[in-house]
C-alpha cells in the first residue's frame, strides 16, 4: 500500500536520516536501482484469512465469489485457533480477517482474542453493514486493531451494487460506531470505471464527513469482480492519481487530517516520486528512500502477503484463489510457508530475473517488483509476463530518465551534507 499523505510528509532530509537509522528488514543488500542502498530480507507475510464465503449481501463486483448462503467444509473454530496458534509461531505478526463477511462468523471475536493474546495485530476487512454499536464495542474489548470497510462509491450506487436497500447508510453508521469505539479505521474505494467518474464528490464527501484515512484500491482480475475492461485505461488512471495527489497536498496545505492511499498498484509510489522529482528535484530523496522501503520484493505476493481461504487453501496472496499451495488441515501454514518447493512461490521469491515485457528492462522493477503477478498471470496467463496495469510510459521506465534524476538527487545531498 502506497500511503500518499506519508510520502508528502517524508520530503525533508531529517526523515531520510532517521529512516537510514531504521531500516526495517537488515539482511540481504539490495542496491542495484537506486542512489540509496537499502538492505531487506524477506519478513514473515502479511497473512489474509478469508475465514467464510458466506456474505449477507451479493455485491455484483465482488472480488472473492461471496453470497449470501452458507457454504460447507469451512474450517471450524478449533481448527481456525490451530491455525493461529502456528501463525504466532511463525511470528507472523499482522493477520487480517475478511471473507465473505467476517462478522458473519459466530467466532470471530473468539479468534481476534486469541490472536491479539498471542502477540499477532488482528484486523477485518467487512463491508461495514453489520458493524452496530455492540459489535464494534465488542472488537474493540476482543482487541481488534483496526476495521477496513468496503465502500465501492456514494449514494444509490451503493445500494446498487449490493443490491440492498439503504447499504450506504448501513456503512455511514458502521463507520461512526467503529470510531465512537476507539476502533482505528479506513475506507478502501476501488478505483475502477464507476468510482472515477465521481472520484472529486468522493473525495468531497471524505471531507465532509471527517473521514480520518481512505484507500483507493486499483482492480485485481478475480471473483466476480474479474472484468478487465472495468479498470481504467492507463491515461485515466494517470489522470486519476494526479487528482488524489493534488487533493493531498491539498489536505496538507490546510491542515486537513486525512490520509490518502492507494493500494494494488505499485507504479503509484513511482509515479508519484517521478512527479516529485520534477517538479523539484531537491525534495525527491526522501520519498525514494520510503520507496524502497515498501517495495513489492518485501511486500509483495509470496514473499511479505499470504492467502488463506476458509477451506485452508493456502494462495500466494489473498488474491491468487486459482492456485493452491497446500492446506493447513494437511500441513500447518508454517511448513507450507517456510518450506515449500512450489515453483511458483519459488519464482515469487526471486522474481527478478524471470519478469518479460516491459516488466524485464524496467528501471523500476527492484522498488515494484513487477507490480501484481496474479494479475500477469489472470491477463495473459503467464505469472512473468508484464502487469497490464502499468500505467508508467516508456520514457519513465527508461534508465536514462531516472539517471537524470538520480543525478539531480546527489547533488542535493551532496549540498546538504556541506551544509
Amino acid at each position: 500500500m502506497l500511503d500518499i499523505t506519508q510520502l508528502n510528509a517524508s520530503l525533508s532530509m531529517p526523515v531520510l536520516a532517521d529512516m537510514s537509522q531504521c531500516v526495517p528488514f537488515p539482511g540481504v543488500r539490495s542496491s542495484a536501482a537506486s542512489p540509496f542502498p537499502l538492505a531487506v530480507v524477506h519478513p514473515q507475510p502479511v497473512v489474509t484469512w478469508r475465514v467464510t464465503r458466506s456474505c449477507n449481501l451479493n455485491c455484483l463486483t465482488c472480488l472473492s465469489d461471496s453470497r449470501p448462503q452458507k457454504f460447507g467444509s469451512e474450517l471450524t473454530t478449533r481448527e481456525g485457533l490451530a491455525l493461529i496458534r502456528d501463525l504466532a509461531a511463525f511470528q507472523v505478526s499482522r493477520l487480517l480477517f475478511a471473507g465473505g463477511e467476517p462478522l458473519l462468523r459466530e467466532d470471530l471475536l473468539e479468534f481476534v482474542a486469541y490472536g491479539r493474546q498471542l502477540g499477532i495485530q488482528p484486523s477485518i476487512f467487512t463491508n461495514g453493514t453489520l458493524l452496530n454499536q455492540e459489535m464494534a464495542g465488542a472488537l474493540k474489548r476482543a482487541g481488534l486493531h483496526s476495521v477496513t470497510i468496503l465502500l465501492e462509491g456514494i449514494g444509490r450506487e451503493v445500494d446498487h451494487n449490493r443490491g440492498v436497500p439503504g447499504a450506504f447508510n448501513a456503512v455511514l453508521e458502521g463507520y461512526e460506531n467503529c470510531q465512537n469505539a476507539g476502533l482505528d479505521v479506513e475506507i478502501r474505494t476501488p478505483l475502477n470505471r464507476w468510482s472515477y467518474r465521481e472520484l472529486g464528490a468522493i473525495l468531497e464527501f471524505v471531507e465532509r464527513m471527517e473521514i480520518r484515512k481512505v484507500v483507493f484500491s486499483h482492480l485485481v482480475y478475480t471473483g466476480r469482480g474479474s472484468n478487465p475492461k472495468d479498470a481504467l485505461t492507463h491515461e485515466e488512471t494517470r489522470r486519476a492519481l494526479d487528482v488524489l495527489l493534488d487533493r493531498a497536498e491539498d489536505f496538507a496545505g490546510r491542515g486537513v487530517g486525512i490520509k490518502i492511499a492507494t493500494d494494488e498498484n505499485h507504479a503509484d509510489g513511482i509515479y508519484q516520486y517521478l512527479r516529485i522529482a520534477r517538479r523539484n528535484p531537491m525534495r525527491a530523496a526522501a520519498p525514494y528512500r520510503l520507496l524502497q522501503n515498501s517495495g513489492a520484493g518485501v511486500m509483495g505476493a509470496g514473499v511479505g502477503l499470504a492467502g488463506i481461504d476458509s477451506l485452508g487453501d493456502v494462495h500466494p496472496d489473498p488474491y491468487w484463489a486459482n492456485y493452491s499451495l497446500g492446506n493447513v488441515r494437511e500441513s500447518s501454514f508454517s511448513e507450507i510457508w517456510g518450506k515449500s518447493t512450489d515453483p511458483l512461490l519459488q519464482g515469487l521469491r526471486n522474481r527478478l530475473p524471470l519478469l518479460k515485457g516491459r516488466c524485464a528492462n524496467c528501471r523500476w522493477k527492484q522498488t515494484c517488483g513487477g507490480n501484481l503477478r496474479v494479475r500477469a498471470e489472470e491477463y495473459f496467463g503467464d505469472p512473468w509476463m508484464a502487469d497490464p496495469a502499468c500505467y508508467l510510459t516508456n520514457n519513465e521506465i527508461g534508465k536514462e530518465t531516472a539517471d537524470r534524476v538520480e543525478a539531480m538527487e546527489d547533488d542535493v545531498l551532496l549540498s546538504e551534507q556541506a551544509a
